[in-house]
């Protein structure tokens, strides 16, 4: 028999899988927990709806803009490289004969640059369902925008921000934004002192870490804001999955895991069903294998009222959406 959901030996296995990361990070997880998980999204379920994925050129994006196609939606993928663009909407297309796809050359840590672009994108595109954060680096060493702002804030964090503000017009009325952050994020407390990393010694995967940490703060506080606008926010993590930025950024940890490691479509799963299931999922939590999650490992490190506000004024201000107070 096949326990529910809602079952005792469900959510008993469900807990021991996410507590022993190696079971619900990998993919042990989805093929374990699919038997009893939420039920898929209707087949045409985004038909005649627009979605926007950032980081679509590969990875990640590219299997959430694919899900997102199947379920009919009109998929706009969005990158800095205009050539990586085109072969991903060739991809997209072989995958999914007669999909719509449509091309954004944008990079979302150029904050002067995204703004322009939301601005374009609202008048081409008045009505938007959902918005996916997935576009995400890893500096080897610590690096800046244009603007002065560190390269993974910039790209995780405050570029995101400045998006999602800017599009919230087009999301207004029932619209969605899922933010793709990490496991990692359990290694790292929110960093409200130091958050351009500019005064400790540079680490790319402790600031990728701590970036993601903030994001899942940043979803909390985008639901509260939003939520007076009908847009509902997530975060969600995908698990470790056999990606570019894994196994170009972590080459030791994926070649330890990489038959543990799940295919780009399982971990952009929960993204996929966050921005087109009918069930409720509410707003503002951090969502794994289409439940939701803790957003600490353990009750240690967890940031008080007064640190998430800190984060909140300084997001704020270093972008300047919307204005301060």
């Amino acid at each position: 028999m096949t326990p529910s959901a809602s079952s005792p030996l469900a959510s008993a296995l469900d807990w021991a899988m996410d507590k022993s990361l190696v079971l619900g990070f990998t993919r042990v997880g989805p093929a374990v927990r699919r038997r009893w998980w939420p039920s898929d999204p209707a087949p045409d379920a985004l038909a005649g709806r627009h979605v926007l994925v950032t980081g679509a050129s590969g990875g990640l994006g590219l299997a959430t803009a694919r899900g997102l196609a199947r379920l009919g939606a009109t998929v706009h993928i969005t990158g800095r490289d205009p050539s990586r663009l085109e072969t991903a909407r060739t991809r997209l297309l072989e995958a999914v004969p007669g999909a719509s796809v449509e091309e954004e050359v944008s990079d979302v840590s150029d904050l002067d640059g995204v703004r322009a672009f939301a601005a374009d994108f609202s008048r081409r595109v008045p009505h938007l369902h959902a918005l996916v954060h997935n576009a995400g680096v890893m500096p080897a060493s610590r690096t800046t925008t244009r603007e002065g702002h560190e390269l993974a804030l910039a790209t995780h964090v405050l570029g995101p921000h400045v998006l999602t503000y800017g599009l919230a017009d087009a999301l207004s009325g029932g619209g969605r934004v899922v933010l793709v952050t990490s496991g990692g994020a359990y290694g790292q407390r929110l960093d409200v002192e130091d958050p351009e990393y500019s005064r400790s010694d540079y680490s790319g995967v402790t600031a990728y870490a701590r970036t993601k940490r903030m994001q899942i703060v940043l979803a909390e506080c985008w639901a509260r804001d939003l939520g007076r606008r009908d847009i509902r926010v997530s975060s969600m993590h995908p698990g470790w999955a056999d990606t570019p930025g894994v196994t170009e950024s972590l080459p030791r940890f994926a070649s330890v895991m990489g038959p543990l490691l799940r295919d780009a479509d399982s971990g952009a799963d929960t993204a996929v069903w966050l921005a087109a299931t009918a069930e409720p999922t509410g707003s503002g939590g951090l969502w794994h294998d289409r439940r939701r999650r803790p957003t600490h490992y353990a009750p240690v490190g967890v940031e008080t009222p007064e640190e998430v506000a800190r984060f909140w004024a300084f997001v704020r201000e270093a972008t300047g959406v919307p204005a301060a107070g």
